[in-house]
């Protein structure tokens, strides 16, 4: 019972404040719903190890129908791994995006806890958060599994690669950035996220 406590409460602070549309109690889900989240999420078991993009780059008609949005594109690289420590998948983020009226590449990282698996009604969602409470972002799928539904609040960010306190900023869901639709395409269209070359080279043959 604490240990599900202790879950709800972290995915919480991943997320910031409930919104209405949000406002089912989110549970534990059983390791049979977990594994088959995997298998939609990695179009497949994912083994020792798995990798999933989606990318959506918005387009001058959807940016003029949200004209408050910020974000004119976004990259999602989703990561599992496999720990023979403790014998269970860790999942990691990487995230990148283009501001519409700014220059440069935005991008964020960190880890996805295995225990924040949720179920709110029909959809099953973990939480992903930046450390030292950098924020995150809620990672879903749609129904044909060709998308991934980022939900988000704030999350911290860096400019071109520079985790530095010069370079560090924060996105801000505001009014038209709280949630992204993105679509599911090669893994080597997230490539650029990647700066480890080991890493690198396993994403091209995934």
């Amino acid at each position: 019972m604490k240990f599900s406590l202790f879950v709800a409460l972290a995915f919480a602070t991943l997320l910031g404040p409930v919104r209405a549309e949000d406002s089912q109690e989110f549970r534990e889900v059983t390791r049979a719903q977990a594994e088959a989240f995997n298998a939609r999420m990695f179009a497949g078991p994912p083994g020792h190890k798995a990798y999933a993009c989606f990318v959506r780059r918005y387009d001058a008609e959807h940016l003029a129908r949200h004209p408050k949005q910020k974000v004119a594109s976004m990259k999602l690289l989703v990561s599992a791994e496999y720990e023979k420590e403790d014998k269970e998948l860790h999942y990691s983020f990487r995230l990148g995006f283009r501001y519409r009226h700014r220059s440069g590449e935005f991008d964020s990282s960190g880890s996805c806890g295995h225990a924040l698996f949720q179920d709110n009604g029909d959809e099953v969602r973990f939480g992903c958060g930046v450390d030292c409470d950098g924020g995150g972002i809620g990672v879903a799928l749609s129904k044909d599994d060709r998308s991934a539904i980022v939900r988000l609040e704030s999350i911290r960010v860096w400019q071109n690669n520079k985790p530095d306190d010069d370079a560090e900023k924060s996105l801000l869901a505001g009014a038209d950035d709280k949630i992204f639709r993105l679509d599911r395409t090669d893994n080597a269209d997230c490539a650029s996220l990647v700066t480890d070359r080991k890493e690198l080279a396993a994403l091209r043959h995934k």
